[in-house]
């Protein structure tokens, strides 16, 4: 009997097997919508408005888009960059890119001109495929760019996206990743792009439903036309969902239909939301992550024993940001000067980190903050948490100051650059404020110049024409600002302020 194994000099036998062509292909998302052409060839793949298209029609279409943009020069190492809401186009994007060698970006559609601008011209974007709708901002954005991207338009009277498409081969294939270690895509922390979601549905030949605008009445066709089993959203989504949900057990009689089960981040959901939601007939879970993780890194698994629990022990259990996922290499709280993981006792603070596969390569054009953020042998979250003695982790306060608000990631500092822009303000400094329908909203405190006479109405007109409306604050407060000794302001005392307002 002969062993199946040649020694190679210096390898020990198990380890001395050739790597081949036969034998190992670097994993790519993209070998799902291969699959799903014919495993689910003719099952829905794409449902938007009125229209359907299949996995087999889907997975040509981003085949031709792929193929335009390698025709266009895009390639290996090369960005494009989509603007674009929860269409189809944003699903053929999400494959058809990639398959092109290129890297796929996603830029807010609520952002500004010159946040726009700002992306495009840092990520070195070959191309920019956006809606129509959206021209009154990318149009600003591009004519401030030396170099712009090629602008392909998706709707209108002007579009050029179809024409796009059919250009490129539809049976052309797609370019496989030379390496694992090729980006697939470059996201930037205004946003997730997607979650992921895009590229794992056809690994299981579900269907994409889209929705351009989010509101109850389009959930609630979608729970029912569509027969939606599974959506995604931030906490104000999720209010959104159970009045959909609701709505729809209300018109079958108070039936309850099929499970709904709907995944939220940024922000733990409140135990009143979680009893809605659940009389709904919606099951919520929650997750947490951030860009650098490629969005929900953890997930509350919900334990069989919580069941027994009181309703708000319940909800304190399932608020926390749970344990990692499948997917995550591992999450723990480590002591932030030594790196060691802390003791698993609800108490003693830490930082949450990520190892893994779907920790970000590192910040473009940046090696400093990247080394910042690997500093621990993992990455550092900014997020300070305790770890309970079932592993699961939860978050007691952020090191940074940003603002959660519908699920946007909003940054304090930009608001106050901008506020400070005003002849009036002397001073200025942002923080959270509870909102129950957003979660959180910016509010500002404001010292004037001696003799001003600026109120809240003309200040926040101001900021809405130098941020985005997302980004606004939605409250101002007059007064003299709290400081330490050394004159940094102190906004633990006005997030407490916030709080009483």
């Amino acid at each position: 009997m002969r062993a199946a194994i040649r020694l190679l000099s210096g390898e020990r036998p198990v380890n001395s097997f050739p790597k081949t062509a036969a034998n190992y292909r670097e994993l790519t998302p993209l070998s799902y919508v291969e699959r799903a052409a014919v495993v689910f060839d003719d099952s829905p793949a794409v449902v938007d408005g009125d229209a359907t298209r299949t996995w087999a029609e889907t997975f040509a279409r981003c085949c031709g888009l792929g193929d335009a943009l390698r025709r266009e020069g895009c390639g290996r190492g090369d960005v494009v960059q989509v603007m674009l809401d929860n269409t189809a186009e944003m699903v053929e994007a999400q494959h058809g890119v990639p398959m092109s060698g290129a890297t796929l970006g996603c830029v807010n559609t609520r952002l500004d001109a010159a946040t726009v601008a700002y992306v495009l011209e840092h990520s070195e974007a070959r191309v920019l495929v956006a809606d129509a709708r959206y021209a009154g901002t990318y149009g600003p954005a591009l004519a401030a760019l030396a170099n712009p991207p090629r602008l392909v338009v998706v709707g209108g009277p002007g579009a050029t996206y179809e024409a796009f498409v059919a250009s490129g081969d539809a049976g052309s294939g797609f370019v496989r990743p030379r390496d694992e270690w090729d980006a697939l895509a470059v996201n930037y922390t205004f946003h997730c792009n997607g979650w992921g979601f895009p590229w794992t549905l056809p690994a299981v030949g579900g269907a994409n439903v889209c929705l351009r605008d989010v509101s109850a009445d389009a959930i609630a066709d979608a729970f029912v036309a569509a027969r939606v089993t599974h959506l995604c959203g931030a906490p104000v989504v999720v209010r959104t969902a159970i009045e959909a949900a609701a709505a729809t057990r209300a018109a079958r009689g108070g039936e309850r239909a099929a499970p709904l089960r709907m995944m939220t981040g940024g922000a733990p959901p409140p135990a009143a939301t979680l009893r809605r939601a659940e009389a709904a007939g919606l099951d919520v879970t929650h997750v947490y992550g951030l860009t650098e993780t490629y969005g929900p890194a953890t997930l509350c698994q919900p334990r069989a024993k919580w069941a027994a629990l009181t309703d708000a022990a319940a909800a304190e259990k399932r608020s926390r940001q749970g344990v990692a996922h499948a997917a995550t290499g591992g999450v723990d709280v480590l002591d932030r000067d030594t790196g060691a993981p802390v003791p698993a006792d609800g108490a003693t603070m830490g930082e949450i980190c990520f190892r893994g596969n779907i920790v970000m390569k590192g910040y473009l054009k940046d090696a400093a903050a990247t080394a910042a953020a690997f500093r621990l042998g993992a990455f550092a979250s900014g997020d300070l948490a305790v770890k309970h003695a079932d592993g699961y982790v939860q978050i007691k306060d952020r090191s940074k100051d940003i603002i959660i608000s519908g699920g946007e990631n909003i940054s304090t500092v930009e608001i106050e650059a901008a506020l400070m822009e005003h002849d009036d303000v002397e001073e200025c400094a942002v923080v959270a404020r509870p909102d129950a329908h957003w979660g959180e909203t910016p509010c500002a405190f404001v010292e004037t110049r001696a003799g001003a006479t600026l109120d809240e109405a003309s200040l926040l007109a101001f900021a809405k024409g130098r941020l985005a409306g997302f980004k606004a604050p939605k409250s101002v407060v007059f007064g003299a600002l709290p400081k330490t000794s050394t004159g940094k302001i102190q906004k633990f005392a006005l997030r407490d302020r916030a709080r009483a307002l």
